[in-house]
C-alpha cells in the first residue's frame, strides 16, 4: 500500500468535498505512537476519510504503508525564541516529502522563522526539489492567507485561526475565515480548526471550503471521553436540585 505516486491534480481531485482526518499525537499523550497513528489513519481510510494530516516522518512512513490515501504531512518542532513550529524550515519540509506525504503543511504567517528563512524562499526550493508535492500554508487570518498565497503556498488553509497571538481570541469554529479567503484568494481553501460537529462540517462547505479537516473530534478520545462525562455531569446536577 501506498506505493503510488500522484500527481498534483490527482491529489487535489481526491480531496475536494471530502473529510480529511488528523491523525496526531505527542509524546506523553495515551494515543502517541507510530503504530497506534496507523491504526487511526487504517480506520479512518475504512470511515470513508480522503485524506490523513499526520506528524512527523516516522509516524508519516508509517502510516503510508497501510493507506492508500495522500497524506498531508507536517513536521512540527519549536525552537526557542520563535513561534513558528508547524513545519518551520526546509529541513522539516524535505523530511516530510522524503517520508511520502502528498502534500506538505507549513506555517503560512508572517512571523519570523528559524535560521532566517523566510517562507517564500521555503515554498521555492520545496517546488524545485519536490516537483510532485503540494504546499499547504497552515494560516490564521485573511491578511496570512494572502501573503501565503503570494509566497507559492499551492493551498491555504485556516489552521492557526485561534492559534496564534492575533487570533487567541478566536476560540470557536469561525466559518466567515473560510468565505473571505474563498473570494480573495485563487488557491483552494481548506477548512481546519475548531470543527467539531457534522453541522460545523457541512458549514464550512457551504462557506466555500474545497476540503475539511477535522482531528480531535475523531482522533482525541480523551477528549471525546471528557465531553461525555462533562455532559453527564451537567445532567446529574440538573436532575438532582
Amino acid at each position: 500500500m501506498g506505493e503510488n505516486i500522484l500527481r498534483k491534480s490527482e491529489v487535489l481531485a481526491s480531496i475536494k468535498g471530502g473529510l480529511v482526518v488528523s491523525c496526531q499525537a505527542r509524546k506523553g499523550w495515551p494515543m502517541y505512537g507510530e503504530d497506534i497513528m496507523a491504526a487511526f489513519a487504517k480506520a479512518a481510510e475504512q470511515g470513508g476519510a480522503v485524506a490523513i494530516r499526520a506528524t512527523e516522518p516516522e509516524n508519516i512512513r508509517a502510516i503510508k504503508k497501510v493507506i492508500d490515501l495522500p497524506i498531508m504531512g507536517i513536521y512540527k518542532q519549536w525552537y526557542e525564541g520563535y513561534e513558528v513550529y508547524i513545519t518551520p524550515t526546509f529541513e522539516s519540509a524535505a523530511a516530510v516529502a522524503e517520508a511520502g506525504a502528498s502534500i506538505i503543511a507549513i506555517d503560512g504567517t508572517k512571523r519570523t522563522r528559524p535560521n532566517g528563512e523566510k517562507l517564500d524562499e521555503i515554498c521555492a526550493r520545496i517546488h524545485e526539489s519536490y516537483p510532485e508535492v503540494l504546499i499547504m500554508a497552515d494560516c490564521d487570518t485573511l491578511e496570512n492567507g494572502k501573503y501565503a498565497e503570494m509566497c507559492g503556498a499551492d493551498i491555504v488553509s485556516t489552521t492557526l485561526a485561534g492559534y496564534t497571538e492575533e487570533t487567541k481570541t478566536e476560540n470557536e469554529f469561525n466559518p466567515n475565515l473560510i468565505s473571505e479567503m474563498k473570494k480573495e484568494l485563487k488557491v483552494p481553501i481548506v477548512a481546519e480548526g475548531h470543527i467539531a460537529t457534522i453541522n460545523e462540517l457541512i458549514a464550512a462547505y457551504e462557506h466555500g471550503a474545497y476540503s475539511v479537516v477535522v482531528g480531535t473530534a475523531i482522533t482525541r478520545p480523551e477528549i471525546i471521553t471528557e465531553r461525555f462525562v462533562e455532559g453527564l455531569s451537567v445532567f446529574h446536577q440538573t436532575t438532582s436540585v
